[in-house]
């Protein structure tokens, strides 16, 4: 194996960082010397790392500024339909390097910094990840405004600035711990607060029904302040905005009359109001009914909303008309995208504003704010629908839930004039569920406000027609859609994966990084032995980078040569990281009971985190850590099996750890994962996929050929079948002696010598009340487990079918999804024309 590049080496190289022009190289000196001494105050003999960190964010982020305003200035001028991306998560990750990727300039930065004695990826290390997203559906949105950026369109995000976002996961004794992650605790360069745009939010009060309308009144009202974020493009001169909301209490709250005297109790309840921005709700596929959480979904609703229509009426071809109630084309300048159900409340709230404030008469309203309005469903699992209590509502949105009643009695109207005496029909598609506690099922709010509606891979686009919204679906079928889920290849190709990239544009060119259908050029190389050789040379030296960032940062030794098998996702029971935990004490006893048979080595690595309130999810990261604790620890084993749980699994973790896998675990029961997009990422860096039929596995395994992936276990219709039949986990454990074993182990205290019943619930609940189905996809799995290791002993081989599957993984960027939504969803074409640059003068 070749040794790494040096510094000077790395240097040299021409590479898709773009070529450093020496004038960009002394602008960028001069800059970042000029914000070390203006702007943070400071010389080289008291500056720190991160003083340096700053001076590079903010040499950067002017850059984009010339770019920002000239591209809103054109949206102005042009004035095309806007997009607004609405989403209570947008999970961001780092934003210097992408940043610099986007406008070709990692090299200059590079080569300044190193000028100035510095290391550049040492700073890049110092910025705060922006979690303000879960998961999945967060980071599809961070993904989604990169390529909304990247393809031209006047789009925007809206969400909250969580001053809290994800927490922050330390494992003390093999147990979660959770810690508040204080990400502004430095500032953040990347923003830019805008109070002149400060807007109001009400909560509480009662509703007046009077001659000149209604009226809601005696509200309690909290301000939402703005705080702007640039979104690049990849080297198009675009540059949009993500704008995230801060809730502020306004400068009379809790001072009226009936307070006077106590002042300073006043001012500190301030805090209160402020409450609804502190902190991201940690729950990845699960609802909880809090009214916070209703308080946050209402807060960025009602603030987007007022900024969407000011945007709409001050624009240059917009409303003039002093009566202002030319609404008409509104659905011609607007497209609204509801991420989830959570801003679900933009469909009342629209009504409410057209109807209440602007006075459009209600058949018309409803008619505008349908066809502004689409849905996007993101998950089938029935705890993670949200079903607000209607008690809730009355309290804290009595208007919204008028007019949801209203809105309700026009759909059951028409449903029952289609469907005469069905009242079964009639109490399933109901936006209101009856019972000890009615419920607003925020779902089916959105399927009867919407002009579209769509799944996020094909497989559960179908299990949405076919049984979630069935009845919907054959009421209007014309309304649902499929839009499978993609990735951004800026980030998730050439900044994570610099060697693979360069490797790739050196046999195809530069045109995959906008168009990553191109890679399917590279099916030519499959047999080029050269090819062969530089995609596993990139594979090792990725393995390397990564052992080395282990053992620094988790003091954890691994075998670089070993097969690094990884499933990195949050904790679920439906992602079944027990089927993986049981693969590996299978592996365990096979050693064990044959240590002198050669074995593939492995280095199993485990990582996410759970919800704090769920129980399961943290025995689970328990039991993985004994499981290591043990295997890592028996001298019998050695290098050929290590277990690591990788504490706190972040975007900027996945970014170094996806480009080193080998094996990508993708293994949800069938029917349960939406789509999923880590195997998208994995998939595109060169690791072959062991995975179940299920999300967007279908269509990877369509793309590559099944072959070409490692595919087992029951198919939807088997899982069906079964739970006709009725699931018996006994069955399994009785014909199964390794799998029983297994179970023994864990069962009897084998990996928890010092608390034998540590694992009980787990057991418990794998034998007696396992939704997922664990035991019945066991040997398939462990059978599929040794076809991988099987090929992973043909190293030629093995990259062959890596090279096919980075080959036909184009469909998997974001770019193609958000063009699909573009001319099938909000109707507007990408434009691939780059605005002119900030020295240019305009068109």
């Amino acid at each position: 194996m070749a040794a790494p590049l040096s510094d000077g080496e790395r240097r040299k190289q021409i590479s898709v960082r773009g070529i450093a022009g020496l004038g960009d190289v002394a602008e960028v000196r001069k800059s970042f010397n000029r914000h070390l001494h203006f702007t943070l105050v400071k010389d080289r003999n008291v500056a720190t790392p991160r003083d340096y960190y700053f001076a590079l964010a903010h040499t950067v982020r002017d850059h984009l500024v010339g770019r920002w305003i000239r591209t809103q200035q054109h949206y102005y001028e042009r004035d095309p339909k806007r997009i607004y991306y609405l989403s209570l998560e947008f999970y961001m990750g780092r934003t210097l390097q992408n940043t610099m990727v986007n406008l070709g300039l990692q090299n200059a930065c590079d080569e300044a910094i190193y000028q100035l004695g510095l290391d550049l990826e040492e700073l890049e290390e110092i910025e705060e990840d922006a979690g303000l997203g879960n998961g999945g559906l967060g980071r599809l949105a961070a993904c989604f405004l990169d390529s909304m950026a990247t393809l031209g369109l006047a789009a925007y995000g809206y969400g909250i600035r969580y001053e809290f976002g994800i927490f922050n996961q330390k494992i003390v004794d093999g147990w979660q711990v959770e810690e508040a992650d204080d990400w502004l605790r430095y500032g953040n360069p990347w923003e830019k607060a805008r109070p002149e745009y400060m807007l109001p939010v009400h909560f509480y009060g009662r509703v007046e029904h009077t001659p000149e309308g209604v009226k809601w009144i005696d509200t309690q009202v909290v301000l939402a302040m703005p705080y702007d974020t640039p979104v690049p493009g990849y080297k198009n001169n675009t540059v949009n905005t993500m704008r995230l909301w801060s809730a502020k209490a306004p400068n009379d709250f809790n001072l009226q009359e009936f307070n006077i005297g106590d002042y300073i109790e006043a001012v500190l309840d301030r805090n209160l109001a402020e409450n609804i921005s502190r902190v991201l709700y940690p729950n990845d596929n699960f609802f909880e009914g809090k009214e916070l959480r209703l308080k946050q979904e209402y807060f960025v609703v009602a603030a987007t909303l007022q900024d969407i229509i000011r945007r709409f009426k001050s624009s240059k071809f917009g409303c003039r008309d002093p009566v202002r109630t030319c609404f008409e084309t509104f659905p011609d300048k607007v497209a609204i995208q509801l991420n989830d159900t959570h801003p679900a409340l933009s469909i009342p709230e629209l009504m409410r504003i057209l109807v209440d404030v602007e006075k459009v008469d209600w058949d018309k309203a409803w008619e505008i704010t349908k066809r502004t309005c689409a849905y996007t469903n993101h998950t089938v699992l029935p705890e993670a629908l949200e079903r607000w209590p209607v008690s809730m509502f009355e309290k804290l949105l009595p208007r919204h839930l008028e007019i949801i009643y209203a809105l309700n009695q026009m759909h059951l109207d028409h449903v029952a004039a289609l469907y005469p005496g069905d009242i079964d029909r009639l109490r399933r598609m109901s936006v209101i569920e009856e019972g000890d506690c009615k419920r607003i099922n925020m779902a089916h709010l959105c399927v009867i406000g919407s002009h579209a509606i769509n799944g996020v891979a094909r497989i559960h686009s179908d299990i949405v027609k076919n049984s979630v919204f069935k009845d919907f679906y054959e009421l209007e079928p014309e309304k649902f859609q499929n839009k499978t889920n993609g990735i951004t290849p800026r980030r998730w190709l050439l900044l994570c994966n610099p060697g693979l990239a360069d490797i790739i544009a050196e046999k195809i060119g530069e045109g995959f990084i906008t168009d990553l259908s191109q890679l399917k050029k590279l099916l030519e190389f499959i047999d080029n032995e050269t090819f062969i050789r530089d995609v596993a040379k990139v594979k090792q030296e990725n393995k390397l980078k990564f052992a080395a960032y282990l053992e620094e940062q988790y003091k954890v030794k691994i075998n670089p040569m070993s097969m690094f098998d990884v499933q990195v996702k949050r904790i679920h029971e439906y992602k079944r990281q027990l089927l993986n935990c049981l693969h590996a004490i299978t592996l365990y006893n096979r050693i064990r009971s044959n240590p002198s048979k050669s074995f593939v080595p492995r280095t199993i690595m485990i990582g996410g985190k759970a919800a704090p309130g769920y129980h399961m999810a943290k025995m689970i990261i328990k039991l993985i850590t004994s499981i290591g604790e043990v295997i890592n620890n028996d001298p019998y084993v050695g290098d050929k099996l290590k277990v690591i749980f990788l504490e706190n699994y972040r975007v900027s973790l996945a970014e170094k750890v996806i480009p080193a896998a080998d094996l990508s675990q993708q293994i949800s029961t069938a029917g349960t994962e939406a789509s999923g997009t880590g195997n998208m990422k994995f998939m595109v860096n060169g690791a072959l996929t062991i995975g179940t039929m299920d999300g967007a596995n279908v269509e990877m395994a369509e793309e590559a050929g099944e072959e070409n992936l490692f595919i087992f276990g029951m198919r939807v219709e088997d899982v069906e079948a079964l739970d006709q039949k009725g699931y018996n986990a006994l069955e399994y454990y009785e014909s199964l002696p390794e799998l029983r074993q297994a179970i023994d182990q864990i069962s009897s205290g084998f990996f928890s010598p010092r608390d034998p019943g540590c694992f009980k619930d787990v057991v418990n609940m794998l034998m007696h009340h396992d939704r997922f189905k664990v035991f019945a996809d066991y040997e398939a799995y462990i059978k599929c487990q040794g076809q991988v290791d099987h090929l992973f002993m043909d190293p030629r081989e093995w990259t062959r079918k890596v090279i096919r599957n980075i080959a036909c993984s184009g469909k998997f960027s974001s770019d193609r999804t958000i063009t699909e939504y573009a001319r099938e969803i909000w109707g507007v074409e990408p434009s691939a024309t780059a605005i002119p640059p900030p020295n240019l003068p305009r068109n």
